[in-house]
Protein backbone atom coordinates (compact mmCIF):
# COMPACT_ATOMS: atom_id res chain seq x y z
CA UNK A 1 0.00 0.00 0.00
CA UNK A 2 3.02 2.84 1.05
CA UNK A 3 4.59 1.66 -2.08
CA UNK A 4 1.61 2.12 -4.27
CA UNK A 5 0.81 5.37 -2.63
CA UNK A 6 4.48 6.15 -3.04
CA UNK A 7 4.04 5.53 -6.90
CA UNK A 8 1.54 7.45 -7.46
CA UNK A 9 2.41 10.65 -5.58
CA UNK A 10 6.02 10.72 -7.99
CA UNK A 11 3.89 10.32 -10.88
CA UNK A 12 2.20 13.32 -9.77
CA UNK A 13 5.05 15.07 -9.26
CA UNK A 14 6.37 14.32 -12.39
CA UNK A 15 3.11 15.52 -14.29
CA UNK A 16 3.40 18.60 -12.71
CA UNK A 17 7.07 19.52 -13.60
CA UNK A 18 5.89 18.24 -17.30
CA UNK A 19 2.97 20.80 -17.11
CA UNK A 20 5.39 23.36 -15.59
CA UNK A 21 8.00 22.89 -18.18
CA UNK A 22 5.42 23.40 -21.03
CA UNK A 23 3.54 25.98 -19.80
CA UNK A 24 7.12 28.06 -19.25
CA UNK A 25 8.69 26.99 -22.73
CA UNK A 26 5.03 29.25 -24.16
CA UNK A 27 5.07 31.82 -22.26
CA UNK A 28 8.82 32.47 -23.15
CA UNK A 29 7.67 31.62 -26.99
CA UNK A 30 5.58 34.02 -27.08
CA UNK A 31 6.19 37.04 -24.41
CA UNK A 32 7.75 38.93 -26.94
CA UNK A 33 4.20 39.63 -28.80
CA UNK A 34 2.26 40.46 -25.34
CA UNK A 35 4.39 43.61 -24.40
CA UNK A 36 2.66 45.15 -26.44
CA UNK A 37 3.80 49.20 -27.03
CA UNK A 38 5.43 49.56 -24.07
CA UNK A 39 8.67 47.58 -24.38
CA UNK A 40 8.56 46.45 -27.47
CA UNK A 41 12.37 46.77 -28.55
CA UNK A 42 12.14 43.49 -26.66
CA UNK A 43 9.91 42.07 -28.82
CA UNK A 44 12.15 42.04 -31.94
CA UNK A 45 15.72 43.48 -30.98
CA UNK A 46 16.34 41.82 -27.69
CA UNK A 47 14.30 39.98 -25.28
CA UNK A 48 14.94 36.81 -26.95
CA UNK A 49 18.64 37.48 -28.14
CA UNK A 50 20.54 39.71 -26.21
CA UNK A 51 20.22 42.55 -23.56
CA UNK A 52 22.16 44.71 -25.86
CA UNK A 53 25.61 44.20 -23.81
CA UNK A 54 28.31 42.72 -25.64
CA UNK A 55 32.66 42.25 -24.39
CA UNK A 56 34.60 45.49 -24.35
CA UNK A 57 38.10 44.04 -23.75
CA UNK A 58 40.90 44.41 -26.27
CA UNK A 59 39.75 43.18 -29.79
CA UNK A 60 36.73 41.51 -28.37
CA UNK A 61 33.60 40.79 -30.43
CA UNK A 62 30.30 42.84 -29.78
CA UNK A 63 27.62 40.64 -28.43
CA UNK A 64 24.96 38.45 -30.77
CA UNK A 65 23.42 39.76 -32.29
CA UNK A 66 24.64 68.73 -36.75
CA UNK A 67 22.21 71.19 -36.36
CA UNK A 68 19.34 70.53 -38.63
CA UNK A 69 17.21 72.99 -40.05
CA UNK A 70 12.88 72.04 -39.95
CA UNK A 71 12.23 72.18 -43.49
CA UNK A 72 8.46 72.94 -44.81
CA UNK A 73 9.32 71.99 -48.72
CA UNK A 74 6.99 69.48 -49.69
CA UNK A 75 8.70 65.63 -49.84
CA UNK A 76 10.82 64.59 -52.51
CA UNK A 77 8.62 63.41 -55.38
CA UNK A 78 11.41 60.52 -55.07
CA UNK A 79 10.39 59.53 -52.05
CA UNK A 80 6.64 59.23 -53.33
CA UNK A 81 6.86 57.69 -56.12
CA UNK A 82 6.73 54.46 -54.91
CA UNK A 83 5.18 51.36 -57.41
CA UNK A 84 1.22 50.58 -56.67
CA UNK A 85 0.67 47.17 -55.19
CA UNK A 86 -0.89 45.84 -58.50
CA UNK A 87 2.33 46.90 -59.93
CA UNK A 88 3.88 44.86 -57.44
CA UNK A 89 4.72 40.99 -58.19
CA UNK A 90 6.13 38.87 -55.54
CA UNK A 91 6.33 35.22 -55.90
CA UNK A 92 4.60 33.62 -52.94
CA UNK A 93 5.92 30.18 -53.60
CA UNK A 94 6.49 29.02 -50.21
CA UNK A 95 4.78 31.29 -48.03
CA UNK A 96 1.90 32.28 -46.22
CA UNK A 97 -1.31 34.07 -48.47
CA UNK A 98 -4.15 35.24 -47.25
CA UNK A 99 -6.05 34.23 -49.76
CA UNK A 100 -5.24 30.70 -49.89
CA UNK A 101 -7.97 28.04 -48.64
CA UNK A 102 -7.39 28.39 -44.79
CA UNK A 103 -10.05 25.51 -44.16
CA UNK A 104 -10.11 24.13 -40.35
CA UNK A 105 -7.76 26.87 -39.37
CA UNK A 106 -8.06 29.29 -36.40
CA UNK A 107 -8.69 33.10 -37.93
CA UNK A 108 -7.66 35.75 -35.33
CA UNK A 109 -7.87 39.62 -35.69
CA UNK A 110 -5.32 42.28 -36.63
CA UNK A 111 -5.95 45.88 -34.41
CA UNK A 112 -4.85 48.65 -36.44
CA UNK A 113 -3.38 50.95 -34.47
CA UNK A 114 -1.68 54.94 -34.71
CA UNK A 115 1.03 55.13 -31.62
CA UNK A 116 2.19 58.74 -31.17
CA UNK A 117 2.14 61.39 -28.53
CA UNK A 118 3.50 59.38 -25.90
CA UNK A 119 7.19 60.59 -23.87
CA UNK A 120 9.35 63.44 -23.70
CA UNK A 121 8.14 66.10 -26.79
CA UNK A 122 10.79 67.14 -28.72
CA UNK A 123 10.50 69.57 -31.26
CA UNK A 124 7.24 67.90 -32.43
CA UNK A 125 8.09 64.39 -32.42
CA UNK A 126 8.39 62.00 -28.90
CA UNK A 127 11.15 60.11 -26.82
CA UNK A 128 10.25 57.17 -24.34
CA UNK A 129 12.78 57.89 -22.00
CA UNK A 130 13.32 54.38 -20.45
CA UNK A 131 16.75 55.14 -18.23
CA UNK A 132 15.50 57.50 -15.44
CA UNK A 133 18.02 59.93 -17.08
CA UNK A 134 17.31 63.97 -17.11
CA UNK A 135 18.20 64.43 -20.73
CA UNK A 136 18.26 67.54 -22.20
CA UNK A 137 16.71 66.33 -25.41
CA UNK A 138 16.73 69.29 -27.38
CA UNK A 139 19.79 70.30 -26.95
CA UNK A 140 21.69 67.28 -28.28
CA UNK A 141 19.19 67.36 -31.19
CA UNK A 142 20.68 70.76 -31.97
CA UNK A 143 23.93 69.39 -31.81
CA UNK A 144 26.26 69.20 -35.26
CA UNK A 145 26.35 65.64 -36.14
CA UNK A 146 30.24 64.43 -36.28
CA UNK A 147 29.82 63.08 -39.41
CA UNK A 148 29.24 64.12 -43.40
CA UNK A 149 28.62 61.91 -46.24
CA UNK A 150 29.22 62.88 -49.69
CA UNK A 151 26.68 62.87 -52.51
CA UNK A 152 27.08 61.50 -55.91
CA UNK A 153 30.26 59.66 -54.27
CA UNK A 154 31.66 56.82 -55.80
CA UNK A 155 31.98 54.84 -52.96
CA UNK A 156 29.07 53.69 -50.70
CA UNK A 157 28.11 55.59 -47.55
CA UNK A 158 25.28 54.27 -46.41
CA UNK A 159 25.20 50.45 -45.18
CA UNK A 160 22.20 49.21 -44.87
CA UNK A 161 21.74 45.51 -43.18
CA UNK A 162 19.34 43.04 -40.71
CA UNK A 163 20.86 41.59 -38.03
CA UNK A 164 17.16 39.47 -38.33
CA UNK A 165 16.93 39.00 -41.95
CA UNK A 166 13.94 36.64 -41.87
CA UNK A 167 11.42 39.05 -40.39
CA UNK A 168 8.77 39.09 -42.67
CA UNK A 169 5.21 41.31 -43.26
CA UNK A 170 2.19 39.93 -44.31
CA UNK A 171 1.17 39.47 -47.72
CA UNK A 172 -1.11 41.77 -48.46
CA UNK A 173 -3.14 44.46 -46.26
CA UNK A 174 -5.76 42.53 -43.83
CA UNK A 175 -7.71 42.69 -40.77
CA UNK A 176 -7.26 39.11 -39.73
CA UNK A 177 -4.47 36.44 -40.03
CA UNK A 178 -4.44 32.60 -39.87
CA UNK A 179 -3.14 30.20 -37.82
CA UNK A 180 -0.87 29.35 -40.24
CA UNK A 181 0.78 32.67 -40.73
CA UNK A 182 4.41 32.43 -39.75
CA UNK A 183 6.33 35.69 -39.51
CA UNK A 184 9.55 34.62 -40.23
CA UNK A 185 11.23 34.09 -43.99
CA UNK A 186 13.93 33.70 -46.84
CA UNK A 187 11.76 34.90 -49.04
CA UNK A 188 12.94 38.48 -49.95
CA UNK A 189 9.55 39.32 -51.44
CA UNK A 190 8.07 39.38 -48.05
CA UNK A 191 10.54 39.95 -45.36
CA UNK A 192 12.99 43.30 -44.42
CA UNK A 193 15.36 43.06 -47.38
CA UNK A 194 12.01 44.06 -49.05
CA UNK A 195 12.13 47.05 -47.05
CA UNK A 196 15.82 47.39 -47.41
CA UNK A 197 15.50 47.53 -50.74
CA UNK A 198 13.18 50.31 -51.51
CA UNK A 199 15.35 52.17 -48.62
CA UNK A 200 18.28 51.53 -50.84
CA UNK A 201 16.69 52.60 -54.49
CA UNK A 202 15.43 55.78 -53.03
CA UNK A 203 18.86 56.95 -51.58
CA UNK A 204 20.49 55.87 -54.88
CA UNK A 205 17.84 58.23 -56.53
CA UNK A 206 18.92 61.22 -54.13
CA UNK A 207 23.01 60.39 -55.17
CA UNK A 208 23.73 58.85 -52.00
CA UNK A 209 24.95 55.65 -52.83
CA UNK A 210 24.03 52.25 -50.62
CA UNK A 211 25.66 48.68 -49.87
CA UNK A 212 22.46 46.90 -49.13
CA UNK A 213 24.07 43.70 -47.37
CA UNK A 214 21.57 40.80 -47.80
CA UNK A 215 23.35 38.19 -45.58
CA UNK A 216 21.60 36.37 -43.50
CA UNK A 217 22.24 36.79 -39.68
CA UNK A 218 19.18 34.36 -37.97
CA UNK A 219 19.12 31.07 -39.40
CA UNK A 220 19.91 30.77 -35.96
CA UNK A 221 18.90 33.99 -33.48
CA UNK A 222 21.70 32.67 -30.76
CA UNK A 223 24.31 34.89 -31.97
CA UNK A 224 22.67 36.77 -34.79
CA UNK A 225 24.52 40.36 -33.68
CA UNK A 226 27.40 38.90 -33.12
CA UNK A 227 27.40 37.62 -37.26
CA UNK A 228 25.70 40.95 -38.33
CA UNK A 229 28.39 43.08 -36.14
CA UNK A 230 31.34 40.73 -38.50
CA UNK A 231 29.41 41.68 -41.26
CA UNK A 232 29.37 45.49 -41.18
CA UNK A 233 33.11 45.59 -39.69
CA UNK A 234 33.76 43.71 -42.90
CA UNK A 235 31.90 45.78 -45.10
CA UNK A 236 33.18 49.39 -43.49
CA UNK A 237 36.79 47.59 -43.92
CA UNK A 238 36.00 47.12 -47.54
CA UNK A 239 34.40 50.79 -48.10
CA UNK A 240 35.80 53.13 -45.33
CA UNK A 241 33.63 56.27 -46.64
CA UNK A 242 30.37 54.48 -45.15
CA UNK A 243 29.21 56.91 -42.59
CA UNK A 244 25.95 55.60 -41.95
CA UNK A 245 25.04 52.08 -40.48
CA UNK A 246 21.22 51.14 -40.71
CA UNK A 247 19.59 47.98 -38.71
CA UNK A 248 16.54 47.36 -40.58
CA UNK A 249 13.69 44.97 -38.26
CA UNK A 250 10.12 44.75 -37.98
CA UNK A 251 8.60 44.77 -34.75
CA UNK A 252 5.95 42.49 -33.22
CA UNK A 253 3.01 43.96 -30.85
CA UNK A 254 0.00 42.43 -29.42
CA UNK A 255 -1.06 38.85 -28.73
CA UNK A 256 -1.44 35.49 -30.29
CA UNK A 257 -5.13 36.10 -30.97
CA UNK A 258 -4.95 39.98 -32.14
CA UNK A 259 -1.87 41.18 -33.77
CA UNK A 260 -1.78 45.04 -33.74
CA UNK A 261 -0.19 47.20 -37.25
CA UNK A 262 1.18 50.81 -36.40
CA UNK A 263 0.08 53.02 -39.66
CA UNK A 264 0.01 56.15 -40.86
CA UNK A 265 -1.52 57.51 -43.70
CA UNK A 266 0.58 59.68 -46.61
CA UNK A 267 -1.25 60.95 -49.29
CA UNK A 268 -4.00 58.94 -48.30
CA UNK A 269 -1.88 55.85 -48.71
CA UNK A 270 -1.10 53.68 -45.71
CA UNK A 271 2.21 53.18 -44.57
CA UNK A 272 3.61 51.40 -40.81
CA UNK A 273 4.69 53.57 -38.63
CA UNK A 274 8.39 53.29 -37.13
CA UNK A 275 10.14 53.02 -34.19
CA UNK A 276 13.91 54.57 -33.73
CA UNK A 277 15.69 52.78 -31.10
CA UNK A 278 18.88 54.86 -29.26
CA UNK A 279 20.83 53.22 -27.42
CA UNK A 280 22.75 54.61 -23.88
CA UNK A 281 25.51 54.32 -21.32
CA UNK A 282 26.99 57.48 -19.39
CA UNK A 283 29.20 54.83 -17.12
CA UNK A 284 31.02 53.71 -20.89
CA UNK A 285 30.10 49.98 -19.19
CA UNK A 286 29.23 48.82 -22.73
CA UNK A 287 32.13 51.14 -24.82
CA UNK A 288 29.90 52.93 -26.13
CA UNK A 289 30.61 56.33 -25.00
CA UNK A 290 29.73 58.34 -27.70
CA UNK A 291 26.35 57.28 -27.41
CA UNK A 292 24.43 61.03 -27.43
CA UNK A 293 26.73 61.30 -30.78
CA UNK A 294 24.22 58.40 -31.96
CA UNK A 295 20.48 59.77 -30.04
CA UNK A 296 21.58 63.63 -32.14
CA UNK A 297 21.47 61.41 -35.27
CA UNK A 298 18.28 59.50 -34.23
CA UNK A 299 16.68 62.75 -32.64
CA UNK A 300 17.35 64.65 -36.15
CA UNK A 301 15.71 61.82 -38.33
CA UNK A 302 12.64 61.84 -35.54
CA UNK A 303 12.30 65.24 -36.11
CA UNK A 304 12.35 65.63 -39.74
CA UNK A 305 10.25 62.32 -40.38
CA UNK A 306 7.52 64.21 -38.53
CA UNK A 307 7.76 67.74 -40.00
CA UNK A 308 7.72 66.10 -43.68
CA UNK A 309 5.19 63.17 -42.87
CA UNK A 310 3.02 63.97 -39.98
CA UNK A 311 2.39 60.40 -38.33
CA UNK A 312 5.33 58.58 -39.39
CA UNK A 313 7.36 57.66 -36.05
CA UNK A 314 6.64 55.87 -32.61
CA UNK A 315 8.41 57.76 -30.47
CA UNK A 316 12.56 57.10 -30.26
CA UNK A 317 12.97 54.16 -27.92
CA UNK A 318 15.94 55.64 -25.34
CA UNK A 319 17.31 53.26 -23.14
CA UNK A 320 20.48 51.45 -21.81
CA UNK A 321 21.50 49.15 -24.59
CA UNK A 322 23.86 48.93 -27.35
CA UNK A 323 23.41 46.48 -30.42
CA UNK A 324 25.70 47.85 -32.91
CA UNK A 325 25.34 51.36 -32.41
CA UNK A 326 28.31 51.36 -30.82
CA UNK A 327 30.44 50.70 -33.91
CA UNK A 328 29.87 54.43 -35.04
CA UNK A 329 28.26 57.42 -34.43
CA UNK A 330 25.69 56.98 -37.78
CA UNK A 331 24.55 53.58 -36.65
CA UNK A 332 21.24 52.84 -35.57
CA UNK A 333 19.06 50.11 -35.05
CA UNK A 334 15.03 50.91 -36.80
CA UNK A 335 11.94 49.52 -36.86
CA UNK A 336 9.67 49.46 -39.80
CA UNK A 337 6.26 48.57 -38.80
CA UNK A 338 5.77 45.20 -37.27
CA UNK A 339 4.44 41.71 -38.85
CA UNK A 340 0.88 42.44 -38.57
CA UNK A 341 1.36 45.55 -41.82
CA UNK A 342 1.46 44.43 -45.03
CA UNK A 343 4.60 44.61 -47.03
CA UNK A 344 3.76 47.67 -49.14
CA UNK A 345 2.80 49.46 -46.06
CA UNK A 346 6.28 48.55 -45.34
CA UNK A 347 8.08 49.12 -48.25
CA UNK A 348 5.89 52.82 -48.53
CA UNK A 349 7.37 53.59 -44.99
CA UNK A 350 10.69 52.70 -45.87
CA UNK A 351 11.07 54.78 -48.86
CA UNK A 352 9.54 57.63 -46.43
CA UNK A 353 12.10 56.91 -44.21
CA UNK A 354 15.13 57.32 -46.83
CA UNK A 355 14.08 60.30 -48.10
CA UNK A 356 13.96 61.86 -44.48
CA UNK A 357 17.83 60.25 -44.06
CA UNK A 358 18.74 62.18 -47.74
CA UNK A 359 17.30 65.32 -45.90
CA UNK A 360 19.36 65.03 -42.77
CA UNK A 361 22.41 63.72 -44.66
CA UNK A 362 22.20 66.69 -47.17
Amino acid sequence: MKFKQKLMKGLRAAVSFALVATAVFCVARRLPEVFGERDTVLAAAAFTLTDGKYPVESGAAPEQTTHIQETTTAPSSVAASAPSEAEKKRDKSGYYDTNADHSGEAKYDIAEKHIGGDGTAVSGAYVKNRTGLDIDFESVLNTPLTFQIKKNAGAPQVLIYHTHTGESYLDESADYFYESYYSRTNNNDFNVVAVGDAMTEVLEQNGIKTLHDKTVHDSSYNGSYDRSAQTVEDDMAKNPQIKVVLDIHRDALGTEECKVKPVFEYNGKKAAQIMILAGCDPDNERGFSHWQNNLSFALKLQTTAESLYPGMTRPVSFDYFAYNEYICDGSLLIEIGTDANSVDEAETAGRLLADVLARVLS
